[in-house]
């Protein structure tokens, strides 16, 4: 509609310009006059009348009369006989110069008006198919036409190279053959090798999976598709297969090439397990895909890249062999990968001297690519707002609170009660996160408000990379979980609902370890687990718990048992390090943060009276 309308639009001023350029043409011979009869007699009486030039329209004997004053002023005289003017100037002793007619312009006059008429014809033509086609390819029809199209873009030129992902050496190791592959297939040919149908790229989000893929095809200079899995899926039963028909038929064109998918969860769970049967939209999608994939018909030269972060519910037949290939897990970045993250997206960064990336790297365990990425970011938008040209390190450690925990609200009102509730509370954790040896040491403890519900943070510096957790250390999350609320009920002798989270993660962890882990001596190590069953129509609807009410009973009574014991031990730590607590939730109702080695201090300090100070200072009476 929109072309049709700019194109009525182009018609419409088309017109009026024709038609104003015939008015100027047809008024240029007939200027506006008033010289009159009366006043030519006038002058011709009075002998002002120096010289007189008569013009003579053409197929015509009207004309014009130009008359030349003594005063050098000209007028002219419009007339409808040409002929008897001259003999009525003659008749009065002028010898008027008679123009000779004007030759007739054929081309003016004849054929001028026809291309005029043909043009606006044409045109008129030509705007009424224009309409019409705009009409169909915007209409039902058209529509109907396109819907099965694929909605992949087609990439030729990559700028993205296996050099700009850091932190990913085995992972883009593997990868190389790929690149390989597509280079100098006949190399793996003619020693009977198979190419590779699909590699299927997984791990958590914010890892590089998607900018893996784009650096491989960049390496391999071939065309690269990219496309999302839900890009597939339409209310309409065939069109998602007609799309990936559309898909690899284009691909084979242009082959050797890389067909990107994201998100191919989105396309290709577990068939079997929908409310819609064997009819379903994505079922016949998947269908097709694994088809084309490892079918009859041979789609050599073609490589296919997909990434997911929920491998556990994709279709076993699309994980053979044959389809995809090979899986490649990528993982978050240990020490050594988080700093070579760090120094590519510090490049068009300033950094001042004091900024440490080994340091940060070291910081940051369990961070993505993505969150580093961002944390790099923030720091620099907090430079920005300061009107600083380069970052520094306390714009790291601000973005690193922001990006783990939220932006602190230090406007929030706080009354003086609520406040020292959650300086012992936190206080509670970070006396356990310091004493338990298999904990992290505390980074930060704060009572400014964050996102959310949170009231303060207690936030740990991890300092490894663990890939395995003992019983041990599991206890002591749990016991850490529960210093807050200890340190209330030791102080206060009152229960608060601050706590709530802290209660679920513990209730969670102790969970875990009866029923995933096998730690608990009672039950065994028995998989009691069922969380990851049946995600297509709902955890509860369709859960079959593989025990029965008996070993139900006992895995609540062995997941009290831990939470009892963890919150005794813990108890027992704080009562030990009562003084710690009073002097740390005293220096955090003056400075609302406080930093390691402030915290770490309270413990070499002399043990002090810190209650009566902090009752003098809040107004507020301190029970133990």
């Amino acid at each position: 509609m929109e072309k049709r309308g700019s194109s009525l639009g182009i018609v419409f001023v088309l017109i009026m310009v024709l038609l104003i350029v015939g008015i100027v043409i047809g008024n240029m011979n007939f200027k506006e006059n008033t010289y009159t009869k009366g006043r030519f007699e006038k002058d011709l009486s009075e002998k002002t009348v120096v010289s007189v030039k008569v013009n003579q329209l053409q197929n015509s004997n009207a004309g014009s009369v130009t008359v030349e004053k003594t005063s050098g002023k000209e007028e002219t005289l419009y007339v409808t006989d040409v002929t008897e003017t001259v003999e009525y100037l003659r008749e009065k002793g002028l010898d008027p110069i008679v123009e000779p007619v004007p030759k007739e312009n054929w081309f003016l006059n004849h054929m001028l008006p026809m291309l005029v008429v043909a043009f606006i014809c044409i045109l008129f033509f030509i705007v009424m198919i224009n309409a019409q086609n705009a009409a169909m390819n915007s209409g039902p029809t058209s529509k109907m036409m396109n819907f099965g199209k694929s909605r992949a873009k087609m990439i030729k030129e990559n700028k993205y190279r296996l050099t700009d992902v850091a932190g990913l050496k085995e992972e883009k190791s593997d990868l190389e053959e790929i690149i390989l592959f597509l280079k100098n297939p006949e190399d793996f040919t003619k020693v009977g090798a198979r190419i590779p149908k699909g590699v299927l790229l997984e791990g958590p989000p914010g890892t590089g999976k998607t900018l893996l893929a784009k650096a491989i095809a960049g390496e391999a200079g071939v065309p690269f598709y990219s496309i999302s899995g839900s890009d597939f899926v339409e209310m309409y039963v065939g069109v998602g297969a007609s799309r990936v028909r559309d898909l690899f038929e284009e691909a084979s064109v242009h082959k050797p090439c890389i067909i990107f998918i994201d998100e191919i969860d989105a396309v290709a769970r577990r068939r079997g397990t929908g409310l819609g049967g064997g009819h379903d939209e994505k079922e016949q999608t998947l269908n097709q895909l694994l088809v084309e994939m490892d079918g009859f018909t041979e789609n050599a030269g073609i490589i296919v890249l997909a990434a997911t972060n929920r491998v556990d519910i994709l279709d076993p037949a699309i994980l053979r062999p044959g389809r995809f290939d090979r899986k490649i897990m990528i993982g978050r970045p240990d020490v050594t990968g988080r700093e070579e993250i760090l120094t590519v997206h510090s490049k068009n960064k300033p950094l001042s001297d004091e900024v440490d990336l080994k340091q940060i790297a070291q910081t940051t365990a369990g961070f993505s690519g993505a969150d580093l990425e961002n944390l790099l970011n923030e720091a620099a938008i907090l430079a920005a707002k300061q009107k600083r040209a380069f970052i520094i390190q306390e714009d790291i450690n601000t973005s690193m609170i922001k990006v783990g925990i939220g932006t602190e609200k230090k406007s929030r009102i706080v009354s003086a009660e609520e406040k020292k509730i959650t300086a012992y509370h936190e206080s509670g954790h970070a006396i356990l996160f310091h004493v338990l040896p298999d904990m992290d040491p505390v980074y930060a403890v704060s009572i400014i408000p964050t996102g959310g519900t949170a009231a303060g943070y207690t936030m740990p510096l991890p300092e490894n990379d663990n890939m395995f957790h003992s019983k041990d250390e599991m206890l002591q999350e749990i016991m850490v979980s529960l210093g807050g609320r200890i340190a209330e009920e030791i102080i206060f002798g009152k229960l608060y609902t601050g706590a709530s989270q802290d209660i679920k993660s513990a209730t969670t962890t102790a969970r875990n370890m009866v029923t995933r882990y096998g730690m608990s001596e009672k039950l065994g190590m028995i998989n009691y687990d069922a969380d990851g069953d049946e995600v297509f129509i709902g955890r509860d609807l369709a859960k079959n718990r593989p025990y029965s009410d008996k070993t139900a009973s006992e895995i609540d009574e062995e997941v009290k048992k831990i939470i009892d014991e963890c919150y005794k031990k813990a108890t027992e730590i704080i009562k030990e390090n009562i003084d710690v607590l009073h002097k740390s939730a005293a220096l955090l109702i003056e400075k609302e943060k406080i930093t390691r080695d402030e915290f770490e201090a309270l413990f070499n300090e002399d043990k002090t009276e810190a209650e009566p100070a902090l009752e003098s200072e809040t107004g507020a009476e301190v029970t133990e």
